[in-house]
């Protein structure tokens, strides 16, 4: 009997222990029905498109529609796509505030989703679907932002900036003057691709400032549709404030690489990240006038001061709203989960500095620490397994002028360390975060492989 007792004592205890293992971070859970769904709406709404078109070009409609629609519906089965049903009903929510409140927008077919992609962007892909970028999510400040934001991509499918778009440029690719120049390069001996290219950069620009048209055009109906919101209207100017520094913006102070990999048995090494040519600090000041402004033109989002002067008169006169009015708990919450699921994301399509570097900062900055951690080693782990059969290239960026200062010093560390420097600095870091990560899901099985890399 007391045998049995203790048996019985003994499987509870273990059961028990099992059941007391902390998953390191709570991830979204997406609906497969709900991307079926939304790729036969889109499907749907594509053959209606076709099928009203007219006779003029019609081939050339149907391929771009076609490839379009072939983008839309690989985004919209990935797993960059948030379908799962919390920020899926809070984002659908605010839509549906706003079409409440704009009559004409009754009856419009629309899929909003965000996505979990970490550049700060959101964009309509003008047959529907309307996607909000994580990293833009974690930039905003208020829920009055993202209805703007919202509204502003409600609008350029309303105004059906997508299709002109498309309409422009396939009016341009059969002119007679386009085929007259193609024509005048195809009986050129030299230099005929750079003709082509400057050719090419003349149609791109072109259409970038028909997309700023565009852009204001949307800003004015987006401030048409806010109004009626009971959304506070200051959140266009602060919103637009923000896309014009983005490209430049960090959500966290700079990476410290020596603080996050110093440790008492083994010590960081200056080697790994010291400056040992001027060649890159020139590549920036060697750039031409020229360069500099097609850098600027080629912004993400371009021309936000513009932007701000042209609606600031609307915006002072009738600014009474809120900054809030569905959730303004879920909308700081979903700013924190995002950081991780974009962290996610990033190892999911093995841009494994990304990870890293995100996986640092939000560490540094004390956020989703267990995440953090284990997100860190297991990294580390697989950067070591791809240095080991020399893969190493394929998920591990460059130095580029376009990262900023503390990131093109961690790709600078990770390009110099060699296996053995690599495999002890995991074991380090793991021996570090030990005891705070112990009972933690995954934690003791990456530290493992760390250790044994390390032997």
């Amino acid at each position: 009997m007391i045998k049995a007792f203790v048996l019985l004592f003994l499987f509870l205890s273990n059961t028990f222990a099992i059941a007391q293992v902390t998953p390191v971070y709570n991830f979204q859970k997406d609906d497969p029905v709900l991307k079926k769904k939304y790729v036969e709406e889109a499907s749907q709404q594509q053959k209606i498109l076709i099928n009203n078109l007219a006779n003029e070009y019609k081939r050339d409609f149907i391929r771009v529609y076609d490839d379009r629609f072939k983008e839309v519906e690989t985004l919209l089965q990935s797993s960059r796509i948030v379908t799962s049903s919390e920020p899926f009903n809070y984002l659908n929510a605010i839509l549906k505030r706003i079409v409440d409140a704009n009559k004409e927008l009754k009856g419009i077919k629309i899929r909003m989703v965000f996505s979990r992609d970490r550049w700060p962007n959101a964009y309509s892909m003008g047959e529907g679907t309307i996607v909000i970028n994580a990293g833009l999510m974690t930039f905003l400040d208020n829920e009055a932002e993202l209805v703007f934001v919202l509204c502003h991509e409600l609008a350029h499918y309303y105004l059906d900036h997508g299709n002109n778009a498309i309409k422009k440029n396939i009016e341009r690719i059969n002119s007679d003057e386009y085929k007259k120049e193609i024509r005048r390069l195809s009986k050129k001996e030299y230099r005929v691709n750079e003709q082509l290219d400057s050719l090419v950069k003349k149609i791109t620009f072109g259409n970038r400032r028909h997309s700023r048209e565009f852009e204001a055009e949307a800003d004015r109906k987006a401030f048409e549709f806010m109004k009626k919101t009971g959304y506070d209207l200051n959140a266009i100017k602060t919103c637009l404030q923000m896309l014009e520094k983005v490209d430049d913006s960090m959500l966290f102070n700079p990476l410290n690489l020596e603080q996050s990999f110093d440790f008492k048995d083994y010590p960081f090494k200056k080697r790994w990240i010291k400056n040992e040519s001027l060649l890159f600090d020139q590549v920036n000041s060697d750039l031409s006038l020229k360069e500099r402004n097609d850098q600027d033109s080629l912004k993400t989002h371009p021309d936000c001061e513009m932007r701000i002067d042209l609606l600031k008169d609307s915006i002072s006169t009738l600014n009474n709203g809120q900054k809030f009015l569905e959730n303004e708990s879920y909308f700081k919450q979903l700013k924190k989960d995002f950081l991780v699921e974009m962290l996610v994301q990033d190892y999911r399509d093995e841009n494994l500095t990304r990870n890293l570097y995100y996986s640092l900062v939000m560490l540094q900055k004390g956020e989703n620490t267990p995440m953090a951690v284990i997100s860190v080693i297991r990294v580390l782990n697989k950067i070591y397994d791809n240095q080991k059969i020399h893969q190493i290239a394929k998920t591990m960026e460059k130095e580029s002028n376009h990262f900023s200062e503390d990131y093109n010093l961690l790709l600078r560390m990770f390009d110099r360390l060699k296996l053995d420097e690599l495999a002890n600095l995991n074991h380090h870091f793991c021996k570090h975060y030990e005891a705070q990560m112990e009972g933690y899901e995954g934690f003791s099985n990456e530290m493992d492989t760390a250790n044994k890399n390390a032997k």
